[in-house]
């Protein structure tokens, strides 16, 4: 069978332990990945038409394209800024769950105070739109406990803001015993390097409006279990938040030398929502950093460790985690991990393929519901019906075979056509995850529906 990166070559961008290694896990929990794709809705179903007329294979010229504001925020990712939040990161000595939280150069009480401050201060371009807050939860492990505290900033959208998109790093660390709050564990990598990012993805977003919710989260107690993850899921579902995707980033500072490329994990690719937003991920970092490819790897992580995208995953929320392309052992959980180690120019292309990537994601219109699909009978053509959003310029359509890990070639159809479609020279006996997405006049890809699969 053709490997990932076979299949892309092929298809193209073009076609539209606990106590020894850093976020490791001997003995993982088992992964319980919900059944995903839903079955199509009721085709009886009551929806709002965008055309009462069927439109018969119609084409479109407005495709995914570069859209210049996102360049220009994509351009403005700073280097500069990017290693001065490391550094100032790396200088708390230690930012280990159990540390000191009453010193002001020391621990984590000292670090997350710094991070919260600075979100209120990249902020500040938003006119208080971003809102930066903590959230407070108990930890215990073994005879250790102490209390914690994740940094939340949220930054409403203004079409549909019951839709968010989650941006989370860890901004704990540990040394080779996670529960040592004394030693030196600088973590400048691990995860300096994901927090950095973080903070100028919020100081790029915050100055301008999206349709959907975006909300950064410096999450703590990743290095004893994902136990700040674990929080802020548990709240979400508590408030009815609509999470429509969670990207985490952990340790993606890179050194120098390594592949010039990023790894993303997604369990169940071809058959999850991780997986469908993995493939959104990929296409939109093609598309605005071509030179920095993004590698999809089908598994929730590397080999017997973990991450804080897990505990979205196992509430049922598309979730993905990003790492850098090699990691050296030598520097996890160690005195070594150090700002100096870093290579920024790797650390600047992760955070412009993440700019791009949400960006495209809030900016775009929002995310459409599944379409009423209808085999239209003796032929091989489809009907697929769907309400066009108004600041839609046209519609991407992705038939995708289900063992395929990419997105096929796209239809496309102009909104004033879309709607009641019907699609012809498809192979109704095949099955398929078919999804929509709708488009700007700018070339902005909004978020797609969630797959539903016919033919099987």
């Amino acid at each position: 069978m053709p490997t990932y990166s076979t299949l892309r070559r092929i298809f193209g961008l073009g076609t539209a332990l606990f106590a020894m290694l850093g976020c490791a896990l001997l003995n993982p929990p088992a992964v319980i990945i919900p059944t995903p794709i839903p079955t199509a809705p009721p085709l009886n179903q009551a929806l709002p038409l965008g055309s009462a007329e069927i439109i018969t294979d119609p084409v479109s010229d407005i495709v995914p394209n570069i859209d210049p504001d996102i360049e220009t925020l994509v351009n403005a990712v700073s280097r500069q800024q990017l290693m001065a939040y490391v550094q100032t990161l790396d200088s708390f000595g230690t930012r280990n769950s159990f540390s000191d939280t009453q010193r002001t150069d020391w621990g984590i009480g000292a670090a997350r105070l710094w991070i919260y401050n600075e979100l209120v201060r990249v902020g500040q371009s938003s006119n208080g739109r971003m809102q930066v807050r903590y959230e407070d939860f108990p930890l215990t492990v073994g005879e250790f406990s102490a209390p914690q505290q994740n940094i939340i900033a949220t930054l409403p959208g203004t079409t549909t803001p019951e839709d968010v998109i989650v941006i989370m790093a860890h901004y704990d660390t540990r040394p080779a015993n996670a529960a040592d709050g004394t030693s030196r564990a600088p973590g400048a990598n691990d995860n300096g390097s994901g927090v950095a990012l973080l903070i100028e993805t919020a100081r790029l977003l915050s100055a301008r409006p999206w349709n959907q919710t975006i909300i950064f989260v410096a999450l703590s107690s990743e290095e004893q279990g994902t136990f700040g993850a674990k929080n802020f899921v548990q709240n979400a579902i508590l408030n009815n938040v609509n999470v429509i995707a969670a990207i985490n980033y952990d340790t993606v500072g890179g050194n120098i030398g390594i592949p010039q490329a990023i790894r993303l994990f997604a369990p169940d690719l071809t058959q999850s929502p991780s997986g469908e937003l993995g493939r959104y991920y990929d296409y939109i970092g093609g598309l605005y950093v071509p030179a920095f490819p993004v590698n999809v790897e089908n598994a929730m992580d590397r080999e017997e460790r973990w991450g804080d995208h897990r505990e979205f995953i196992f509430a049922g929320m598309p979730a993905v985690r990003l790492t850098q392309s090699y990691e050296d052992p030598s520097y996890i959980n160690s005195t070594t991990d150090r700002w100096s180690e870093i290579d920024y120019d790797y650390l600047m292309q992760v955070t412009k393929v993440n700019v791009a990537v949400v960006a495209n994601m809030a900016g775009g219109p929002p995310r459409p519901q599944p379409p009423l699909i209808t085999p239209m009978a003796g032929t091989d053509t489809l009907l697929l019906t769907w309400e066009v959003s108004p600041i839609a310029a046209s519609y991407a359509i992705s038939f995708r075979p289900l063992e395929l890990p990419i997105y096929p070639t796209f239809r496309f159809v102009s909104a004033s056509e879309a709607g009641n479609v019907a699609l012809s020279g498809i192979d109704t006996s095949q099955p398929y995850a078919v999804s929509i997405a709708a488009i700007t006049a700018t070339g902005r890809l909004g978020p797609f529906s969630p797959e539903i699969v016919m033919g099987r």
